[in-house]
């Protein structure tokens, strides 16, 4: 399961874009008691402090958080965007092909 554009933690460059302390998920959690056990049992506790969870003992889960391999400010708009976002690198696309429309 991958969950896209969640947001839990800065990344290390954070800084270098105006994105320190950026962690959305973490906000969302100081906000309210989030619902969500199957998350917590997978193991998204353990990629970072979430108020009102407790990491589970033993992930049933394998869990990280992804990085960009290219340098920059991070927009997943569009295929360059998604190839950045699953580790292709700068210019590189996700799709190879595209659809075209009959008239």
């Amino acid at each position: 399961m991958v969950l896209d554009s969640v947001g839990i933690g800065e990344l290390p460059d954070a800084a270098e874009y105006g994105d320190a302390g950026r962690n959305t998920l973490g906000h969302i959690a100081e906000s309210r008691p989030l619902e969500i056990p199957n998350l917590v049992r997978l193991g998204l506790a353990h990629i970072a402090p979430l108020k009102h969870q407790t990491p589970a003992a033993s992930p049933l889960g394998a869990y990280g958080k992804g990085a960009t391999r290219s340098p920059g400010k991070r927009h997943y708009d569009g295929t360059l965007g998604n190839g950045r976002e699953f580790g292709l690198g700068p210019g590189v696309s996700l799709f190879t092909r595209t659809a075209s429309r009959k008239s």
